[in-house]
């Protein structure tokens, strides 16, 4: 099984638990899991990490690898997962924002499409309509 890693997972490691100069372990152990196809994330995910400037965007500058490109695969789930938005009675702000958002788009898009189990710290919306959270798509 494979886990695919939200941006927030990443950053919070980075700020706390796993800094690059307390836990340099963990940044290789990520490493190692994607290349044994056990973790990964996906290139939208990477150009949010590249608007920083720090450790992390240098982390994911240097190691594209860990991030997949968009593939035809993943596409072919888009007109799938935007019906399932439209039909969650959600806002017209909250449809556009999840559509307009790839990053989280795509994300659940590859993770459906290659079977891949999400990894995030946003939690459910409990059915709110203003907005599409990871957990509930």
């Amino acid at each position: 099984m494979m886990f695919i890693v939200d941006a927030n997972v990443l950053i919070e490691a980075k700020n706390r638990y796993y800094s690059f100069d307390i836990a340099p372990g963990f940044w290789y152990w990520l490493e190692k899991a994607c290349s044994r196809d056990v973790v990964c994330s996906i290139e939208g995910i990477r150009e949010e990490l590249l608007q920083g400037k720090d450790e992390l965007s240098d982390w994911a500058r240097d190691h594209r690898d860990f991030f997949f490109p968009l593939d035809d695969r993943t596409a072919q789930v888009f007109p799938g997962l935007s019906g399932w938005a439209r039909s969650q009675n959600l806002t017209d702000d909250a449809l556009n924002a999840f559509a307009a958002d790839a990053a989280d788009f795509m994300l659940v898009a590859h993770a459906s499409a290659h079977s891949c189990t999400v990894v995030t710290h946003e939690k459910t919306g409990n059915g709110s309509r203003k907005r599409v959270k990871i957990p509930d798509a």
